[in-house]
Parts: structure tokens; sequence; C-alpha cells
């Protein structure tokens, strides 16, 4: 079985119970299953829920604070965002988790010191004493995938699964089948590397009650909180179950890939005669600029007249050569100063894109660019 599903039968094996009415294997009946599948947030409670659990994936605990604020601002309660960051030890680890929950109580000691007041909320019910997590973890597998799993490989984490996680921790009833949802693609969407468990679970959390609409919100939502390149993976994710176009990734232009959270920009369309491929233009404030260089793009030889120009690469590999000298990396946090009058050029390497920021300093009258010749391939080639 792959991974991505085995995260989504393990993820849905929870069984919630409102109430103490239920006993031992009981299914729940119709009305009250479709609560558990309704999203109790409001449209900004489901945004602030949205980047809560992003930051906690990411370990951000100043901007997990600033989501924190926002949250009980929009209406959320303590009870809510403490149930959120406590079932995300599973998919995150209990050090990320702790470390949320004591950034909850931080920011709740803060607000009362401050006369802020927050809503507690309800907490969960207890559950009944004959309460069989392990038969009601099998019972929502089979309901929501349609047949049963037994990870024969190792038993003892089938166990764990069915009747801790989602036995034990989904069956508290202070959030929804689809509240959980949103707040582990979200969750998801903050680490690398999992992407099929995020397909996965954007597939169980349309089993779950989420609607595409409120899918789709999700990378709106984290694009929102600036979480740039958390939301292009969430959006490609979710685009590609929901066969829809790749909204954030067209509207915002963003990515290199998955891993830069640095916007590409427009074709550097102005420069094109002085680039040997493509490179794009992000205009930032202060006069910075960041340029994007495709794999194998790079500048022409130049010499900048009256300014010093300095590159701080933040994104991939490339490199920067100054005339009859050796080439010089450029990889992330990479500064380099060009003096003024300096023959050189600077762009990716063969295999990698490459961005870097570029401003000028020490700047005078009638400074000026002059562009000469190509970098050739028996120059460039050279290069690893």
């Amino acid at each position: 079985m792959d991974s991505g599903k085995l995260i989504i039968v393990c993820t849905t094996l929870v069984f919630t119970l409102f109430g103490t009415g239920c006993t031992k294997g009981t299914v729940r009946n119709e009305s009250s299953m479709q609560e558990m599948k309704s999203l109790t947030f409001n449209k900004e409670q489901a945004a602030c829920m949205a980047s809560i659990a992003c930051f906690e994936a990411k370990g951000d605990q100043e901007q997990l604070a600033r989501s924190i604020n926002e949250g009980l601002d929009a209406g959320l309660t303590v009870s809510q965002i403490k149930e959120a960051l406590s079932q995300l030890y599973a998919y995150t680890g209990f050090p990320r988790s702790l470390n949320a929950l004591g950034t909850l109580q931080s920011v709740i000691k803060k607000r009362a010191e401050s006369g802020i007041a927050v809503n507690d909320g309800m907490e969960a019910s207890p559950l009944p004493n004959d309460y069989d997590a392990l038969t009601q973890g099998t019972s929502v597998q089979t309901m929501l995938t349609g047949q049963p799993l037994n990870y024969d490989f190792c038993p003892a984490t089938d166990y764990y699964l069915k009747a801790h996680l989602f036995g034990d921790i989904f069956a508290r009833n202070n959030l929804t089948y689809a509240d959980r949802e949103l707040v582990t693609v979200s969750a998801l969407s903050g680490l690398e590397g999992v992407e099929p468990q995020l397909k996965a679970h954007v597939n169980g959390a349309r089993n779950m009650g989420l609607t595409d609409e409120q899918l789709l919100a999700i990378p709106v939502a984290l694009n929102s909180k600036s979480c740039r390149k958390e939301a292009q993976r969430a959006s490609k994710v979710i685009s590609s179950v929901l066969g829809v176009t790749d909204e954030i990734g067209l509207k915002s232009n963003n990515a290199v890939d998955l891993k830069s959270c640095w916007p590409k920009g427009a074709p550097n369309t102005a420069y094109a005669q002085y680039f040997t491929g493509n490179s794009y233009l992000a205009p930032m404030e202060a006069g910075v600029a960041n340029v994007t260089f495709e794999p194998g793009c790079r500048n022409f030889w130049h010499v900048h007249h009256g300014a010093v120009q300095v590159l701080i690469c933040v994104y991939g590999r490339g490199w920067y050569q100054e005339w009859g000298k050796p080439a010089v990396p450029l990889k992330e946090g990479t500064i380099i100063e060009i003096p003024e009058g300096v023959k050189h050029w600077h762009g990716a390497a063969k295999g990698s894109w490459m961005q870097h920021l570029t401003y000028h300093k020490n700047v005078q009258p009638n400074s000026t660019n002059e562009w000469l010749e190509p970098v050739s391939a028996d120059v460039y080639d050279l290069l690893p």
C-alpha cells in the first residue's frame, strides 16, 4: 500500500461522539453524522485556523502567536485552538505541538494582562465508560473508505492509529470531522516532502464534508497570511485533486518551484537582449529587485559605471565571475558587492533555478550600465 493511501485510511478511522448517549460499538445516526461533516468555522475563522495549523507545522512561534491573536479576535475559542494544536502532534510531532501550546498559553496570558477577553469555549464531552475506540475507529474507516484497513506490516502501529489517534483523539467533540481535516490539510501544507499525504488528506477532507470551495479557500488563506510557498504547495495539490486550475499559481506567479518563497515576477523583456536564456523581474521595495534565472540562464558581461552593485542570492544555485578571475558560487545567503568599473557576469547554474536580490549603492550622477559580449559556452560549460 502506498504512503498516501495508508495515511488517508489512517486519518479517516475517526468516529467522533457527541453527547453521552452512545454505547459500545454504536454508529451515529444520520442527523448527528451530518453535524460531524459540517465546518463550524466561518470564512474568517477558517482562514485563521489554516494559518495557525500551518505555522505550528513550520515551528514559527512568532507568526503563530500573531495568527492565534487574529483567530481569537475572529471568534475562535481557546478550546478549538487548543484542540487543533493537540491533534497536530500526530502529524508534526510532540515538540512542535507542545511549543505551539506554550505559545497559546503566552498569548492568553498577555491578553489577560492587557484586559483583552478570550472565549474559552466548550471543552470536549467525556466519553462513556464502555467506549470502544478500536471498534469505532474501524467502523469509521469502513464507512469512509469502503473497506477496512489492516496494516499487517506493523500491527502495533495499526492499533495505535485506530484506537488512540482516531478513536480517542478524534472522539473529542469540540471539533468536527470537517474542522479537523481543515487543520490537517493546512498543517501538511506547511511541511516539505509530504505531498502524497497532503493529497490523500485533500481527498479525505472531501469525505469528511469539506466542500470544494472550502478546500480552495485554504491556499488563498495561507497566501494572505504570508505563507506563500505553503500556499503554492496546497494550491497545486488541491487543484490537482479537484481537477481545476491552480489559481494561486496563476494569480501570484510566485513559484519557481515548491521550495522557493520568492516571487518569480514577470518576464524580463526590457533586458532580454542582454541575457542568454530566460529571466524574470519582480520589483521589491526601496529600489530592490528580485531577479529569477531559469537553469542555464546568465546575463552578458557588463560593467557598472558610477555605482556599486550588490547581489544577495536568496534561492537556488548560480555563479558570479569577474573578468580574469575564477567564478564564485552563488548559493542562498551569498552576498556579492561588485565594485564600480569591474567587468563581470552572474546567472544560474546549469541544473538549477537561481534568484538574487539586487540593488545599487554609492550611485553617482549620470551612472550607466555598459553591456558587453555574451558569456561564451566555452566559459560557462566548464562550470559544474
